[in-house]
């Protein structure tokens, strides 16, 4: 019997699946279309019916049908099966404990509970109550608490408890889903988490809640914003404020706009900037800036203008920067927060986004207001400028910004440059303490040598071509270059989109000649390397039949790169 994803994947095809978020139209074996992940003028995503796989050259990343709605719609396979076997009118059917059993339920559970408890809070945010005029009062529209779907808790001790109680839930899954505490000092008695504040659903970037912030209304609270404990539902290193609604516009907009905390989001959505995105009381992390990444390669900082906001400006930037983002920051009045300049003037916000400058040149201006004395700021810039331009992963853009700085600070290019490398055995050594979920991800494998590339396309060409004459002849002529079969394996998706591209659909039999060649001189190369080195160790040994073997040896293969 086919699984589920057999199922899927014999009722639709990979088109249809793609069709929705990108125009795509035939070009020969595939389809092509503009990139969804970046902004481009070029078409550069592929699609191939035949193998059920797409490929986007200008962001690398490729796969099937499945990994195709996970990047578009923020999910996990489980997520992109649920949705693909609704489009597909597939009942989806679980296979073993593993995949759906007592774990699963669970977590359903917290769901319907989360859910609940959302639409709890919602019906009592009474247009005439507190909380609805305090958000009002915080110049937020009534259709974006709507669209938000703000929600009040009341000021009692067990609203929600008994409510849900009453709804069969049992203590253990309120307690589960972060709704409720139990007393300090009074086991078995357990009260509301939220009591008297404006509540805030967090979403995953499926659009899913998960859990909530709540401000609080009474000002002698000393909490000021409560957020939910991390359950199985709410891991806060992972979850992006407004990020369900924000991903498409981060696609189409090219960058994200992260700002900090619930009101700064809502308001940034509200002036037009719907590509924002929020933390909710964390660090910014490898996972939210991965799944930032998804959507775009660009990201602006908008966090308050003071020194705290500046300080988080800096961490956050050399983190994305590792991650091979490219980062702006909007420079905002001191002591004023997104919110607040929104609030008294949409365009002036407006206009000072259009004016964000990269990181460097943003901190470099920080700086020289500042800092009359020229010591004290080159100083300052050595301990806040250079680790940004450390973390810059193009070599590039890197000299790019030292040149930069050395213009700002009136010193040499070569000054800046010379103090990189310290600036990258701190930023090293800070990483090597933090803890393992806080460090980048591994960095991408170097490139491959001249011959395992030529052998890597060979490969790619035979899979592709799979029976046809063309693979034969990759086949014969790789026997004879190198003594061996051709190797099997899996081939990156990349690689197979680009021999699709370049030998069309009814390649002919001598259409890799060239490719073959390449792939022989880069044999016979490698192994004149191996020559000559066994003629250095020989003649260091001073061992004469070593030395006449391999300087023959030397010469045979020099002499048939030449005739190829």
């Amino acid at each position: 019997m086919a699984t589920t994803v057999e199922q899927i994947k014999e009722k639709l095809s990979i088109v249809d699946v793609v069709a929705p978020y990108v125009k795509v139209a035939r070009a020969g074996k595939y389809w092509r279309g503009l990139s969804p992940f970046n902004k481009e003028k070029t078409p550069s995503f592929y699609v191939n019916p035949e193998r059920g796989s797409y490929y986007c050259f200008s962001s690398s990343q490729g796969g099937d049908m499945f990994t195709f709605i996970e990047k578009m719609e923020g999910v996990d396979f489980k997520g992109a099966l649920k949705i693909l076997a609704e489009k597909a009118g597939v009942e989806i059917v679980y296979e073993g404990r593993a995949e759906r059993g007592e774990d699963t339920r669970g977590r359903d559970r917290l769901r319907e509970a989360v859910a609940r408890a959302e639409q709890s809070f919602a019906r009592a945010l009474d247009p005439n109550g507190s909380a609805y005029q305090y958000a009002l009062s915080r110049g937020l529209a009534a259709e974006t608490i709507k669209a938000w779907n703000l929600g009040f808790a009341a000021d009692s001790w067990r609203t929600l408890l008994e409510e849900l109680a009453a709804g069969g839930f049992a203590t253990e899954e309120l307690l589960a889903a972060g709704l409720i505490k139990e007393a300090d000092g009074k086991p078995g008695t357990y009260y509301d988490r939220f009591r008297n504040r404006l509540m805030f659903p967090i979403r995953d970037a499926a659009g899913r809640t998960v859990a909530f912030t709540g401000r609080a209304l009474d000002p002698d609270d000393q909490a000021k914003y409560l957020n939910s404990p991390e359950t199985d539902l709410y891991k806060k290193s992972q979850i992006l404020y407004g990020m369900d609604k924000a991903k498409d516009a981060i696609r189409t907009r090219g960058f994200a706009l992260l700002v900090e905390g619930q009101m700064d989001l809502l308001h940034a959505h509200q002036a037009g900037f719907t590509n924002a995105v929020a933390l909710s009381g964390t660090a910014l992390t490898d996972t939210h800036l991965a799944l930032m990444k998804r959507y775009s390669e660009n990201l602006m900082l908008a966090l308050d203008g003071d020194r705290a906001g500046l300080a988080a400006s800096a961490k956050h930037a050399i983190a994305a920067l590792r991650h091979g983002m490219r980062v702006k920051a909007v420079r905002l009045p001191r002591g004023k927060d997104p919110a607040d300049v929104i609030q008294e003037d949409p365009k002036d916000f407006a206009k000072r986004v259009a004016e964000a400058t990269s990181i460097v040149d943003f901190f470099l201006a920080v700086l020289h207001e500042g800092e009359t004395d020229q010591h004290r700021l080159v100083i300052a810039a050595e301990k806040v400028v250079m680790p940004l331009i450390a973390a810059v992963q193009s070599p590039l853009e890197r000299e790019h910004f030292v040149n930069a700085a050395a213009r700002s600070l009136g010193l040499t290019a070569d000054a800046v440059r010379a103090s990189v490398p310290r600036a990258t055995r701190e930023l090293a050594a800070a990483r090597a303490d933090a803890p393992l979920a806080d460090r980048p991800a591994a960095a991408a494998p170097e490139r491959l040598s001249s011959r395992a590339q030529w052998e890597l396309t060979l490969r790619a060409a035979h899979a592709a071509y799979a029976g046809t004459p063309l693979a034969e002849r990759i086949e014969s002529s790789y026997a004879r270059i190198v003594g061996s079969a051709l190797s099997e394996g899996e081939v990156p998706e990349r690689a197979l989109f680009e021999v699709g591209l370049t030998f069309g659909e009814a390649p002919a039999q001598t259409a890799a000649d060239e490719l073959l060649q390449h792939f022989e001189k880069a044999v016979l190369a490698e192994a004149l390397l191996e020559a000559t080195a066994r003629l250095r160790r020989a003649e260091s040994a001073k061992d004469q039949d070593g030395i006449q073997e391999a300087s023959r040896a030397c010469a045979d293969l020099s002499r048939r790169i030449t005739a190829l």
